[in-house]
């Protein structure tokens, strides 16, 4: 038998400051902290995938970096994605692309921790 690949399990964002950016994590988006998590590294209680941001890996400069994140999608569902436009644009939360219909429902782009791109989208 071969082995395979199943789908992506665990996503983490490289970020200078950890709990800066946990805590926009928390504040704009809503996510609560998984009960426990390694150290350097905040994990979110996310389904179906394990979400953290984390100390960059060892040979990781991201002061290098035009953008972190560069050529990656990062999308996430959320339950009212205008709801969450609005919330953020009143946070002053910079939006990258404003809200459009997809086959995924409503989305948008905005910048979060640390400038990453990130695409929120649903009903």
């Amino acid at each position: 038998m071969t082995a395979t690949l199943l789908g992506p399990d665990f996503v983490a964002l490289q970020v200078r400051d950890v709990e800066a950016a946990a805590a926009f994590c928390e504040q704009h988006l809503g996510l609560r902290r998984a009960p426990a998590s390694p150290p350097g590294a905040v994990v979110f209680a996310t389904e179906p995938v394990a979400f953290a941001v984390r100390e960059p890996l060892p040979g990781v400069d991201l002061d290098e970096a035009d953008r972190p994140g560069l050529g990656v999608a990062l999308w996430f569902r959320t339950t009212d994605a205008q709801e969450l436009h609005d919330q953020l644009v009143a946070a002053g939360v910079s939006i990258l692309s404003p809200p459009r219909t997809t086959p995924f429902g409503l989305a948008f782009t905005f910048a979060g921790p640390e400038g990453y791109a990130v695409t929120a989208h649903g009903n």
